[in-house]
């Protein structure tokens, strides 16, 4: 355990440790006040000089899913015992900490008036919460009784770290010069005043060699063969290791996250008990900035994104999150790549050459990572994923999904089971008349009976990619600036009846002149994917609205036969030899996930 003396860039004169800084709202990445703070009278915050400012009676609480501290948390992972809480504003201000217990009435733990002044911070000792419980939420809440500001708040602690992490951000890009420009000058521009900043390090991996960064102090470029996701957070693995680091982050090259995430992963880092602690950020939609896409997502048979939905300016559905994600999640629990920080000494395997899609999935589940999300590291990206559905996302989702399950001995679920994961992808293309996408699946899956052999012959999957772009072309978007025009309605997809029929004659199949008689739906891109929409629809027009662009599909009795009769054909090879598959995938996955392949592969020189 370092001594006190060793951290003298992390801990202040009186030997307190932050462990989390307020988080102020920041119009470039998300305004939405509510997820910062919750003013109510003659409150205001102030962009220009990040403050709260007061009038007599205003009040603000910071019950927000930015600013609340989790110590159920921090005792769980960290076993933290001393706590404290810094202000720095100005003006007489009634200061209030909350406790908020599951399934018990919430306490006020400190409640009293200070005088503050800008030059002399005020510090709250809180660590008598351990005497009423270890689970739960702690928050505070400011009321002025004269005019005044609040300008600062950090939850700190005077227990020392048990360790001194030496933390490598690999940022992956890949022909997104001006995103990973703006990442890169945001991460210069915090390390200039961070106290972590000997600890933290950038590499950006140039997959398309194009970013035009210079190498710095803080940030360092290095151009890489364009091998997908799984190939760029492969080499930031191995370049993170030759620097020397305990820990790899691994990030989206826009990066959409207060800069404090880095600071709050790297303090709990420090602080956890278990090692083989890791730290994932969740996911905001950059369009509803307040709309959570997940917190954390579990696979089993497929990928279930955790909290999805939850609206982050409801105080009751954040703490409801916040306690719920403080239990030990459940089996499958993973971690994506746009935040997900984690020790070197526990990475036994590197990543899956999947190119792009499953590689985090799997990377998390290959490992016995004690993964941690944390209130408030969280990015803003799209996470629209209906939108980016085509024949080719979903050849690379089936060819993982079904690759956890053969590779991986804790994810063994029989033959069965494992071929209804695939047939469920084919019903839904085939039933929505995606004919296009089904034979792209049928390739997925012909891939994946291959064996790993495969995915190391073709990590950079430029043949493939070129085979399903042609595949695509019945599916592509084209310019359709017009107003779409309604659905034309025969046969009702809402009633059970005709539901009934079209579920036993797979959507018209076996209905001869179906396509003369069937619906002509239009559909927006999040209605696609719900196969009820299609029952009884001879024609599909997909229309994104946003970006005028649209696509149709039809039905087809040719086309059907086609694709099922392959369907059938390699599902019964794969119900016949799912020993030697399954065999060869777990022989072949381990020497895929090692450092030999990715340094050959990458034309690199072993560390």
């Amino acid at each position: 355990m370092p001594s006190t003396t060793d951290i003298p860039t992390i801990t202040d004169p009186d030997g307190y440790t932050t462990l989390q800084n307020q988080i102020w709202p920041d119009p470039d990445l998300c305004s939405e006040a509510d997820l910062y703070m919750h003013l109510d009278g003659a409150a205001g915050y102030s962009y220009g000089v990040s403050r709260v400012e007061f009038g007599i009676g205003g009040r603000a609480r910071f019950c927000t899913y930015f600013n609340l501290f989790n110590v159920g948390k921090w005792v769980k992972h960290c076993n933290l015992t001393d706590l404290s809480l810094l202000l720095e504003g100005e003006g007489r201000l009634e200061i209030s900490v909350f406790f908020a217990i599951p399934n018990r009435s919430w306490e006020r733990i400190h409640r009293h008036i200070y005088d503050l002044h800008d030059a002399d911070p005020i510090r709250i000792d809180l660590s008598h919460f351990s005497d009423i419980g270890a689970r739960g939420i702690l928050y505070f809440e400011v009321t002025a009784l004269t005019n005044g500001h609040l300008c600062k708040a950090q939850w700190q602690t005077r227990q020392t770290p048990l360790r001194l992490p030496d933390l490598t951000l690999s940022v992956t890009t890949f022909k997104r010069e001006q995103a990973v420009q703006h990442t890169a000058l945001r991460f210069s521009s915090y390390m200039k005043t961070s106290p972590l900043r000997d600890h933290l390090h950038m590499l950006v991996v140039d997959n398309g060699q194009s970013a035009d960064l210079s190498p710095t102090q803080d940030v360092t470029p290095i151009p890489n063969e364009n091998l997908g996701g799984a190939g760029g957070f492969a080499r930031g693995l191995l370049e993170a290791r030759k620097r020397g680091a305990s820990h790899c982050l691994f990030m989206d090259d826009d990066a959409a996250i207060h800069m404090e995430s880095l600071h709050r992963t790297w303090a709990f880092l420090a602080y956890a008990s278990n090692s083989a602690t890791a730290v994932s950020g969740a996911l905001a939609n950059a369009a509803h900035r307040w709309s959570l896409w997940e917190n954390g997502a579990i696979f089993n048979g497929r990928c279930k994104p955790l909290h999805n939905g939850t609206d982050l300016r409801n105080l009751g559905q954040v703490f409801q999150m916040e306690l719920a994600s403080t239990k030990t999640p459940p089996p499958g629990f993973y971690g994506g790549w746009w935040f997900f920080a984690f020790p070197l000494d526990h990475a036994d395997h590197m990543p899956f050459p999947f190119f792009v899609r499953g590689d985090d999935i799997s990377f998390s589940l290959v490992h016995d990572f004690n993964i941690v999300t944390l209130p408030g590291v969280m990015s803003f990206q799209d996470a629209d994923f209906a939108d980016k559905q085509s024949a080719q996302t979903l050849y690379l989702d089936l060819r993982n999904h079904l690759a956890h399950h053969l590779a991986l001995p804790k994810m063994e679920i029989g033959r069965i089971k494992t071929l209804k994961i695939a047939l469920s992808f084919f019903a839904r293309a085939l039933a929505t008349h995606h004919y296009g996408t089904a034979e792209a699946l049928n390739l997925a899956f012909e891939d994946v009976m291959a064996g790993p052999d495969f995915f190391a012959q073709n990590a950079d999957m430029s043949q493939r990619r070129a085979q399903i772009k042609d595949i695509m072309k019945g599916e592509a978007w084209a310019d359709y600036p017009e107003e779409p025009p309604a659905s034309h309605i025969v046969l009702n997809p809402s009633n059970t009846i005709v539901r009934r029929i079209m579920q036993l004659t797979l959507n018209g199949f076996f209905l001869p002149f179906f396509r003369r008689f069937g619906n002509r739906m239009v559909l927006d891109t999040a209605g696609r994917d719900n196969i009820a929409n299609s029952w009884g629809a001879a024609e599909i027009l997909v229309v994104d609205a946003a970006n005028k662009k649209a696509y149709k599909v039809q039905h087809s009795k040719r086309a059907f036969l086609r694709q099922g009769l392959r369907i059938a054909k390699n599902s019964l090879r794969f119900l016949l030899r799912y020993p030697q598959i399954r065999d060869k995938w777990r022989a072949g996955y381990d020497d895929l996930t090692q450092d030999s392949f990715w340094t050959r592969i990458l034309g690199i020189a072993a560390r």
